[in-house]
């Protein structure tokens, strides 16, 4: 092919991974896509709020701060911290925070390209960047307020740094990752499962270069080499360690620590009680790789077998020592072992799964097809025969993540064709309705509080969470403290639930508004909280406040 044509093949090539690129960023207001393979996902109507509240108080209310509510931010700063700063700028709008979340998939774009030139020739980049912006999963997640987005960023601009270390300033390349790490863990606490890819994107180079092999054995690393490891790693370390640190002395200096220890707690699930649970627990999580997508992923673990079984054959084995190629593997492993570990694999954690098995397929498929192209230049028997196979091989990954692409384009096309507003246009008829018939505090109880909040501005509290504190020790005490004079809950009404709304009030069913797919979370039921007589308070140790009472008034199930 001729200089010129090729020129123009890569241009058109990059122009519709930019127009799908854009399509990510269209119609920000929209629902996360109806109908999806991914409805069940509680992100949607919960985690953009959740995760953002410190900034929407602090912009909408002026305290980022509410006692014994979910307070994350201590836990999990930069997140909040970058949408505050956003906000003077946009003011507080979902439209802002999904935007802020698009930019970092971009910043991931560019960052997965400039990380797998380092390995191979543009086209491989290419090819990944291709699954990346056709991929209907990360469509729908990327387009979310939520932290994944910004901790793969992180952990590709750690890897960027951690693969170059041998042609940088190793010590000062070091200190950035460490501090990139910190970065990580205070946007979200599982980056700790992705500190095996770090570690590895970082030894590997040095261990490898040629530089540094100098007055070595064979095989090994020279002095130089060795000390620089260590140093590299100490350095990384101790980075991470001062900064990491440096804020957790603030969280305990300021009194925070309850709230950073309760993100914790609320996320420990029960274990089964069954010994075999962790390999049940293991089956699923490598299952739920299928929500990502159903020929790559599948693919992905089919190029780390053929390499594993190719160890003594080369290809493999020049595969598996690949530092991107062995940070990939290792990301996705890592998560998986965090979802095995939680026992609770939702569709938005394989986010950062998605990424990592592309660059698997996208590296398999070079060493492969390049790995003919070098057996074709030895006609000798030996190296013929391993042409073929190679050959067969490569052209079959290519061909199958063709297949996929082409696939996922087409519904990833649909998705932003049809955008809805439902769960936005429920919010607001809601709003509207609790302003147009007043009933106590302008202020709503619901696990979808802080979402209605981001989307509408109205006061909410949580009724999931209560972070304990000693005038806030539960829920019935959080209403007794907050008054609030509406509620709001998904299709159902939790018996344990009314229970602590019981010890304050009776219940009177008003409005329903209609959102979202999900069959269990489709119909957002609002209520009137009317406090009892006289301020009668009542305790559920002695009383039967499970049920409907005469004083209630509603017909959605109690279950």
């Amino acid at each position: 092919m001729k200089l010129w044509q090729k020129h123009w093949y890569y241009a058109v090539w990059v122009i519709l991974i930019g127009i799908f690129a854009v399509l990510h960023a269209l119609n920000l207001r929209a629902d996360f896509p109806n109908h999806s393979p991914w409805y069940m996902d509680w992100a949607k109507y919960t985690d953009e709020g959740w995760y953002g509240n410190a900034a929407i108080r602090a912009h909408l209310f002026g305290n980022w701060y509410l006692q014994g509510d979910f307070n994350p931010a201590p836990a999990v700063p930069v997140w909040p911290f970058l949408e505050w700063v956003l906000f003077f700028f946009t003011g507080v709008t979902v439209e802002a925070a999904r935007g802020l979340a698009i930019s970092f998939f971009f910043l991931s774009l560019v960052l997965s390209y400039t990380l797998l030139r380092t390995r191979g020739p543009r086209w491989v980049a290419l090819v990944a960047l291709t699954m990346l912006v056709t991929s209907p999963f990360l469509y729908c997640f990327s387009r979310l307020a939520i932290l994944e987005p910004m901790l793969t960023t992180l952990l590709l601009g750690a890897l960027n740094l951690a693969v170059r270390l041998p042609i940088l300033r190793p010590a000062w390349a070091s200190a950035g990752i460490g501090l990139l790490f910190t970065l990580m863990m205070l946007t979200k606490a599982t980056a700790v499962f992705l500190l095996p890819a770090l570690g590895w994107a970082m030894v590997l180079p040095l261990w490898r270069s040629r530089r540094l092999a100098l007055g070595a054995s064979q095989g090994g690393l020279g002095p130089l080499g060795r000390r620089l490891i260590l140093r590299c790693i100490s350095v990384a370390a101790g980075a991470f360690a001062a900064s990491f640190g440096l804020w957790m002395a603030l969280v305990v200096r300021f009194g925070l620590l309850t709230d950073y220890e309760y993100l914790f707690l609320v996320n420990k699930y029960p274990k089964p009680m069954q010994f075999s649970w962790p390999l049940i627990s293991l089956w699923w999580s490598f299952h739920g790789g299928l929500w990502v997508d159903t020929i790559l992923v599948p693919l992905a673990g089919a190029v780390l077998i053929a390499a594993a079984l190719a160890w003594r054959g080369g290809w493999g084995r020049r595969l598996l020592l690949d530092p991107v190629f062995g940070a990939s593997v290792l990301a996705v492993g890592g998560y998986i072992l965090f979802m095995t570990y939680q026992d609770h694999p939702q569709p938005r954690y394989y986010a950062v799964v998605a990424f990592f098995s592309f660059f698997v397929v996208a590296r398999g498929a070079q060493v492969l097809v390049e790995e003919a192209d070098r057996a074709s230049e030895f006609p000798d028997e030996k190296r013929g025969a391993r042409r073929g196979p190679a050959r067969w091989l490569g052209w079959a990954v290519l061909g199958l993540t063709g297949l996929a692409i082409g696939m996922n384009g087409a519904r990833t096309l649909d998705y932003a064709m049809d955008p809805e507003y439902t769960f936005v246009d429920a919010a607001a008829r809601m709003t509207r309705y609790i302003d147009q018939h007043p009933n106590g505090k302008r202020l709503l109880l619901s696990v979808s509080g802080d979402e209605i909040t981001l989307v509408t501005h109205l006061p909410t509290i949580n009724d999931l969470f209560v972070t304990p504190s000693p005038a806030i020790p539960d829920l019935a005490a959080k209403l007794g403290y907050y008054q609030p004079g509406w509620y709001a809950t998904w299709n159902v009404l939790d018996p344990g639930m009314l229970e602590d709304i019981h010890s304050r009030y009776s219940v009177e069913q008003v409005a329903r508004f209609r959102a979202f797919d999900d069959p269990t979370r489709n119909v957002l039921v609002l209520f009137k909280l009317h406090p009892w007589a006289n301020g009668q308070v009542y305790d559920p140790a002695d009383e039967n406040l499970r049920v409907q009472l005469p004083e209630d008034k509603f017909d959605i199930p109690l279950k």
